[in-house]
């Protein structure tokens, strides 16, 4: 969930958690409506203080900041998607000259308010629109953001996140993350597995009040077991060192992050039923002074991206020395 923030266009994201848009947009009234949707769940207070309040988040984000004050001092900042601008203040605390808080959302209101209310309005600059409709009066030395959604690429936001590198980031500029990683492991856990199962198994009745509902159960079979499942669990359910896929914020396309693929090949641990793949991420924070690392693993802290597991709808049983060869495939 990008920093308290929405800097682009939802239409695409997929659907692992409550506000998101779950497809391409067909037209442009479909665009529409997707954006609105989007835009106003992070217009609202409420949802713009829960991210304020992952203190993982938040105290990452102003460390990786204010202790590289080599990349911020006397530059130009641009912040992509800045909801109520706290990444702004970070950057005005590094010494930054000037920062342009690009976001789309109606919380700009609530965002100028903060300017002015801290008397940094000849510093701090809030442009209300898309990143895409917004002209900066300069390029920018450092664009910094929190673009991440749920397993790292969820509404998309990092696609706007590198347009605005391509647009408007001058040569030899920095990203803030620069870089990140998404992991994936298999993982047991039969409790999960069961609960899921257990939904599937209520449309097997062939007499539900006098109706056969037993010919849905194939499609039950699709919805249930195609519904990402987003939480924390115990990180002694994976059952094999994670693959790592890395995507660097400085270089990566915005047609690489529209559609690719993860192909893994892992080896378990110990002996077990595999129910599926967990994901999580981490974003790296590159800079002159110090690295920073913002990770979502299940052996860390809780943060409100939590992780992601995808159950598989056949449970494959694997005994050592069990190797699972498979990919998981991200498009829009």
């Amino acid at each position: 969930m990008q920093d308290d923030a929405t800097g682009g266009s939802s239409a695409g994201a997929a659907a692992a958690s409550p506000h998101g848009a779950a497809a391409v947009a067909v037209n442009g009234k479909e665009d529409e409506s997707r954006d609105q949707t989007y835009f106003g769940y992070y217009a609202q207070l409420t949802n713009q203080q829960n991210m304020l309040q992952d203190s993982i988040r938040t105290g990452t984000y102003q460390w990786a900041i204010t202790q590289n004050k080599t990349d911020f001092k006397d530059k130009v900042v641009l912040d992509v998607g800045a909801g109520s601008g706290i990444l702004s203040f970070f950057a005005l605390q590094a010494g930054a000259r000037k920062v342009y808080a690009v976001e789309a959302s109606d919380i700009t209101q609530f965002a100028r308010a903060l300017v002015r209310a801290n008397h940094v309005e000849d510093k701090l600059t809030v442009l209300h629109g898309k990143l895409e409709d917004i002209t900066l009066p300069e390029p920018v030395d450092v664009i910094i953001s929190e673009p991440m959604g749920v397993l790292l690429v969820h509404e998309r936001m990092i696609e706007t996140f590198i347009r605005a590198r391509i647009n408007w980031l001058k040569p030899g500029g920095l990203m803030f993350p620069t870089t990140s990683t998404i992991y994936l492991a298999p993982f047991t856990d039969a409790g999960l597995y069961n609960e899921t199962i257990a939904k599937v198994r209520f449309w097997e009745q062939r007499d539900f009040h006098g109706v056969d509902l037993s010919v849905l159960v194939p499609d039950a079979m699709v919805h249930h077991f195609g519904q990402p499942v987003v939480g924390c669990f115990d990180p002694r359910t994976l059952m094999a060192a994670a693959t790592e896929f890395p995507i660097n914020f400085m270089t990566v396309s915005v047609k690489e992050l529209q559609a690719f693929e993860i192909p893994f090949r892992l080896t378990s641990n110990y002996t077990g039923i595999v129910h599926g793949i967990a994901g999580w991420f981490d974003v790296n924070f590159n800079g002159t002074d110090t690295h920073v690392c913002l990770t979502t693993s299940p052996f860390g802290p809780k943060t409100h991206w939590y992780q992601i597991r995808f159950l598989f709808k056949v449970r494959p049983a694997r005994s050592l020395p069990a190797c699972l060869e498979e990919g998981l495939a991200a498009h829009r």
